[in-house]
């Protein structure tokens, strides 16, 4: 089980390490770093706990080894749906825990403003997620120790990091998605659009709500009439019926009430032996006491407010003892009036305050039905004025869009054919301002398309039969978007980024020119990416080696972290396989030297 102590314990256990690797490696500038991933119970890993760092973090072995187990965990993190089915066959429940450091002030407003709109603390500087799968379905989510949702985990995600991977590639890839990419690279911000499109939106269902036909209308304006003419008999004031429960409580208790006053006025001030005479005769006594030590003489002042203060509550208890009546009559009154309240809170709203609202809403309906054509001309003006407000908002969106579009292909190009392609790639925005187009994102419409041959006409991207082609297109957009993403902050901060087997369906030349992006990549933020390719595997600045091993009658997934010896042996293995020979050493020993 991971504990809150535990997590912090981490926590300083992760800044060491990360202090220490940092006196080994420049660290990314303005990265949120993901330091330590710790998976307890979840499919085949019992239990693994292993420290990233900055830099390009590689995990390579067999398959089915875990790899991609790690990843799905960390998206677990990010806020993806979880499955009891995940966990370890023969446990109840699986654990997932991370922390990332931050290192720009940026990052830590941004974390800071999320987590203080829904109520959690933050210290600035580390972030520590946890996620627990309860077998039944149940789950539960923490951040930085505290109770918290899986939205505020999706909430998080943009800043922290974004998993990327082959599955993501060729299923996801469709509209929505590539509308995002495009203004994420711009910088596009929606709001404006967004609210003109609710607006005008919220106007338009109103007038249809008004225009139905004749028939719904009556039967409407019947019900409504109906329901305003029930809460205005009863004509509730706010604050009432809790009024009225007080003054029930008195009626239906009224002799107690008098006979519990009268016998506390009796013991306060009215008897011989009440506590106003027992104060008078202490008084008395305390007073012969001060004439002769002048320290008691605060005490008789104490003792004279005291017996003040129980007369006046004597008094008062006499008073209202005089005043309490019982009354049948006004209680059945009360009685009357609290029930029918109760029936409209039941009908219209658990409170009195709903209730109103909700008879001063039908009667602003009735005012409209009533008033329709009149209306429905203003509403209609507003709409008209809204639909320009839209198209003003929507029309500036859509040239940005074209802006960004421009510059996006030129840049994705240049990474594209940097991968060993030599590849046309354009994005085309097409934007239609008919109405039936309208979203809260616009009107335009985006694709991807490519050639990735010479006098091959542009295909959509997702159309592209090459796995090894698709992975490398994808790989190149994701790092211009990023970059582009970057560059217009103001602080060169990025999120981490993962790459689950993004190399699949490459090799050779190829395999080396992803290599070659990776490392770049990971120079100005921190990279996890898994791979089966050797090439890839010589550039990372930290290498860790998964593999399945069976005790005790159960597979269990282990995670190394590979010294350099090391290292040649798992890229040797890569090269040639089961069996190492000195040449596939070799080779490996050259690979890494030249590409470290």
């Amino acid at each position: 089980m991971i504990t809150c102590d535990y997590l912090l314990l981490t926590t300083v256990r992760c800044k060491s390490f990360t202090a220490k690797l940092r006196r080994d490696f420049i660290s990314c500038p303005g990265c949120a770093v993901l330091l330590e991933l710790r998976v307890e119970n979840y499919a085949v890993i019992d239990s693994v706990i292993v420290e990233f760092a900055p830099g390009l973090n590689l995990l390579t072995g067999e398959t089915g080894a875990g790899k991609s187990i790690l990843i799905d965990a960390l998206a677990l993190l990010l806020g993806e749906k979880a499955s009891s089915d995940k966990i370890r066959h023969g446990t109840d429940k699986a654990v997932v825990s991370a922390v990332f450091e931050l290192q720009e002030a940026a990052e830590a407003t941004a974390i800071t403003a999320i987590l203080e709109e829904n109520g959690l603390d933050f210290d600035g500087e580390h972030v520590i997620l946890r996620r627990e799968i309860m077998a039944g379905g149940r789950g539960r989510a923490f951040v930085c120790n505290q109770p918290a949702s899986v939205t505020v985990l999706k909430q998080l995600a943009p800043v922290l990091a974004s998993v990327h991977s082959q599955r993501e590639s060729i299923v996801s890839f469709g509209e929505d998605t590539r509308l995002e990419l495009l203004d994420r690279y711009a910088g596009i911000d929606h709001q404006a659009t967004e609210a003109a499109f609710e607006k005008w939106k919220e106007l338009r269902e109103h007038i249809g709500a008004l225009e139905r036909d004749e028939q719904d209308r009556l039967r409407l304006v019947d019900l409504w009439s109906f329901q305003k003419k029930e809460i205005c008999e009863v004509n509730p004031q706010q604050g009432e019926d809790e009024k009225l429960g007080g003054e029930k409580r008195v009626l239906a208790n009224a002799e107690k009430i008098y006979a519990a006053a009268q016998a506390a006025y009796e013991a306060l001030y009215e008897s011989d032996t009440s506590a106003s005479a027992l104060i008078r005769a202490g008084y008395k006594q305390a007073q012969e006491v001060a004439k002769y030590d002048e320290k008691f003489r605060e005490s008789l002042a104490q003792l004279e407010s005291a017996r003040i203060a129980v007369e006046d509550i004597g008094v008062t208890l006499r008073d209202y003892a005089e005043s309490v009546s019982v009354s049948p009559e006004r209680l059945a009154e009360v009685d009357d009036r609290l029930a029918a309240l109760d029936r409209l809170k039941r009908k219209y709203g658990p409170s009195l305050s709903e209730v109103m609202a909700y008879g001063e809403e039908v009667s602003r309906k009735l005012h409209e039905m009533e008033n329709k054509d009149e209306v429905l001309r203003r509403l209609r003006k507003e709409l008209e004025n809204a639909g320009t407000v839209y198209l003003t908002a929507a029309r500036s969106l859509s040239k940005q869009r074209f802006e960004g579009a421009r510059k996006l292909e030129k840049v994705v190009e240049s990474q594209i054919n940097d991968l060993a392609m030599k590849a046309r790639f354009k994005v085309e925005v097409t934007g239609d301002d008919e109405e039936a187009n309208w979203t809260r994102s616009g009107f335009d419409a985006v694709q991807y398309v490519i050639s990735t041959n010479s006098g091959e006409p542009l295909r959509p991207l997702e159309e592209i039969a090459s796995g090894g082609e698709l992975s490398r297109v994808m790989l190149a957009l994701k790092v211009a978007v990023e970059a582009g993403k970057s560059s217009k902050k103001k602080t060169s901060s990025q999120r981490t980024l993962v790459f689950d087997e993004i190399d699949i369906g490459i090799g050779g030349r190829a395999a080396e020119a992803v290599g070659r992006k990776l490392k770049a990549l990971s120079q100005t933020t921190q990279v996890l990416c898994i791979t089966h390719l050797p090439q890839i595997a010589s550039f990372a600045d930290h290498h860790y080696l998964i593999e399945k091993t069976e005790a005790g009658g159960r597979t269990r997934t282990t995670v190394k972290h590979l010294s350099d010896t090391d290292r040649r042996e798992e890229v040797a293995r890569m090269l040639s396989g089961a069996t190492l020979t000195d040449a596939s050493r070799k080779h490996a020993e050259q690979m890494l030297k030249t590409n470290a």
